[in-house]
Parts: structure tokens; C-alpha cells; sequence
């Protein structure tokens, strides 16, 4: 892991959710266990949304149920969704040619501080305004 902060993407928390993917379900809590106890983990009020819809929506988790769940990533710094990050989000997007939503991902992880995002959705080794990209699933 990491000696600095690191941002969550919501696909290792939904994962975290995914009894049809027991490898990932596993390695995606070890994850957010040790990010927990660590105080290093950083998400989003963007990600905590994209969590409860696909929670919902694509796995079938009652909505009280992920709502509770919700309740869990407390633990985790979270940044705010500003409009100034939207803006920074919107740069980035243009700059690095990724969709508007993975450069809020960025975005927020870059005004955080952190050194790492830990996602599947983006290019694993790539830097993108001074945060690695890294897919801890793999």
C-alpha cells in the first residue's frame, strides 16, 4: 500500500458488494480495510453517489441496505463536489482526453493530496495531474 493518501474509485466499493465476483469482492475489502485502519483512504460525495446507484441498480442491494453501507464509508476523508472542482474536472477532462467523470475522480484526488487512485476505469501506471493510477484488483 501506499505511504500517502489514497482515493477510492467506486468500482472497488461496489466490489466490495459483488457476490459474483468473490476474487474481487475479497481483494476490494482487504482494500478498503486497510485504508480504514490506516486513515489514508479518500473518496468523494460523486463516488458515494455512483456507489448507491450501482449497489442498487446493477448488484440488486435493497436500498436501505446500501444505504447502510454508505453509513460505513464515514471513515474515509471526503471531498466535496464544488463547482470549482467541476471546473478543474472539466480541464482535466480536455487535457487528458478522459470522460468528464474519471477527471472529477482525478480532480478530487489531486485537491486532496493523495498520491494514488486506486480504480479499474482508468489506465493502471498513468499520472494525470501528479496522481498514479493503480488498479488493485489486478
Amino acid at each position: 500500500m501506499p505511504a500517502g493518501k489514497v482515493f477510492l474509485d467506486a468500482n472497488i466499493l461496489v466490489y466490495a458488494q459483488d457476490k459474483d465476483s468473490p476474487a474481487k469482492r475479497r481483494r476490494s475489502r482487504e482494500v478498503i480495510a486497510a485504508l480504514a485502519v490506516s486513515g489514508t483512504g479518500v473518496i468523494s460525495t460523486q463516488v458515494i453517489q455512483e456507489f448507491y446507484v450501482a449497489a442498487t441498480r446493477k448488484l440488486g442491494v435493497a436500498p436501505l441496505a446500501a444505504k447502510s453501507v454508505l453509513h460505513t464509508f464515514k471513515v474515509f476523508e471526503i471531498v466535496q463536489t464544488s463547482p470549482d472542482l467541476i471546473e478543474d474536472a472539466i480541464d482535466c477532462s480536455v487535457l487528458n482526453r478522459i470522460s468528464f467523470w474519471d477527471a472529477l475522480i482525478v480532480a478530487a484526488a489531486a485537491s486532496s493530496g493523495c498520491e494514488v487512485v486506486y480504480s479499474e476505469d482508468l489506465n493502471p501506471g498513468q499520472t494525470i495531474q501528479g496522481v498514479r493510477i493503480e488498479n488493485p484488483l489486478e
